[in-house]
């Protein structure tokens, strides 16, 4: 009697033999990674913020932090009570607070104890080769998640925006290492484009099995720079772009020996395959179709809150009609005028109108932040310094009548600090300052240093 033969396919075919049994020391490390990434890129909130997608400029903005907003009481608890320090937990955008340190050690300690409750329970298993395919595919989601979610703040230019006009008249010395960094890099934004560049493509390679190897490498290189800056500029990241490094790296273990024989011993190397998460080949296909489309949902979610931070607070929002730096040419109280001395506390040296923010500059340079609310149909210019009680809104330091005899020339009339004032200004050319004047040249036969 005939019997049929039947060929199993690609589509069809079990694993064709047990994994081999991995390593003690392999097998603990194995499980103490799961844990600890897992339980933090499930407790940092920014990362999973991202899978949202393009909803998640529809919810609150504290959507991006919540998970750390939650357990600030349990932070705040730990610090007061055991470790005997201030661990209040401040929303003010810092990543490297103490409450922040103190939840991410006990995700530590928890991970610990995860580890210890599993190698127990799970002492006879040998090798975990399916379970590191799911663990590896999600950590490079999360990886490239976030280097989507910096990668595009930076190629549409609003993270680090153009040097403020307050900063053109900031000593150098007077600025931290993090606002130094800031300025340098918002000062060439073709710069800060090309690290948002190399960070989006480097995410995107990551939603892709077949690239995923060259994504970590890349990520690896963009979160090195990141963290190195971070650590020497004082930018209160370290934390996450630190783990985001970690991350990049363990995402390259199961390649290191082909990466080693082709990069350094010049031997041949196999193919760089991702793990795969299923034993069918049509399987993994779809799953790949998965996760392009999952790259693609957060990509349109990053550029949706990218492009919404251009036209809030970054270089789409439309300057003000007294924009600028305004030299005070004379200054009148009750009809005197006061000479341009340094020791005059009364006297303005500037008044500068920006996006989004305004000061004023005293004869001894220092530079006192102001709201302005201008009314083009009066028109009115009004100053007020922030502070005071909160419960109150604080009175107008200033409320003056606007003058404009020249495109760049102002005189204001009104009450300074309840007194009759008259300030005559000129506006500055901005392209004076060297940072904003010194154009890209090809050829340039000496340094300009300043």
């Amino acid at each position: 009697m005939a019997t049929a033969t039947v060929e199993r396919t690609d589509d069809d075919r079990a694993d064709p033999a047990p994994p081999a049994p991995w390593h003690p020391l392999t097998r603990l490390a194995f499980r103490f990674t799961v844990a600890y990434l897992g339980l933090f890129c499930l407790w940092m909130a920014q990362i999973t913020f991202v899978f949202t997608g393009v909803l998640a400029p529809l919810l609150p903005p504290e959507a991006v932090a919540w998970q750390i907003g939650a357990l600030g009481p349990v932070s705040g608890w730990v610090g007061t009570h055991i470790l005997g320090v201030d661990a209040e937990l401040r929303m003010n955008g810092s990543g490297d607070q103490a409450a922040i340190w103190i939840q991410c050690g006990l995700v530590l300690t928890l991970a610990i104890a995860v580890t210890v409750i599993w190698s127990v329970l799970d002492r006879r298993r040998r090798a975990y080769p399916r379970a590191a395919s799911w663990f590896l595919t999600a950590l490079r989601l999360c990886v490239g998640g976030q280097l989507l979610f910096y990668g595009f703040v930076k190629l549409i230019p609003t993270q680090m925006p153009e040097p403020a006009l307050t900063t053109l008249l900031t000593q150098v010395g007077d600025l931290s290492p993090m606002a130094m960094l800031w300025n340098q890099v918002g000062s060439a934004p073709a710069y800060e484009m090309a690290l948002g560049l190399a960070e989006v493509l480097a995410g995107l390679l990551l939603f892709w099995p077949r690239t995923a190897t060259l994504g970590a490498m890349l990520g690896v290189i963009s979160m090195a720079q990141v963290f190195l800056l971070n650590l020497t500029f004082g930018v209160p990241v370290k934390m996450l772009s630190g783990h985001l490094l970690l991350m990049s790296l363990v995402l390259l273990v199961p390649q290191a020996r082909r990466l080693l024989n082709f990069l350094v011993l010049e031997r041949t190397a196999e193919p760089a395959r991702q793990p795969a998460l299923f034993a069918s080949a049509r399987a993994n296909r779809r799953a790949a179709m998965v996760q392009v489309g999952l790259g693609l949902w957060i990509a349109a979610g990053c550029v949706l809150i990218a492009v919404q931070n251009w036209r809030d607070y970054g270089g789409g929002v439309a300057k003000p009609e007294l924009y600028g730096i305004w030299e005070v040419t004379e200054y009148t109280v009750d009809g005197d005028p006061l000479p341009p001395l340094r020791t005059d506390e009364v006297r303005w040296q500037r008044l500068i109108i920006d996006t989004g923010s305004a000061a004023y500059q005293r004869m001894d340079d220092t530079l006192v932040p102001v709201a302005a609310d201008t009314d083009p149909a009066a028109p009115t210019l009004s100053l007020t310094v922030p502070g005071g009680e909160p419960e109150a809104a604080p009175a107008p330091y200033a409320v003056l009548v606007v003058e404009r005899p020249a495109p760049d020339r102002l005189v204001l009339r009104g009450e300074v600090d309840g007194t009759a004032t008259t300030v005559t200004m000129t506006r500055t050319d901005l392209d004076g300052f060297a940072l904003r004047g010194t154009g890209f040249r090809w050829v340039q036969n000496t340094p300009y240093l300043g």
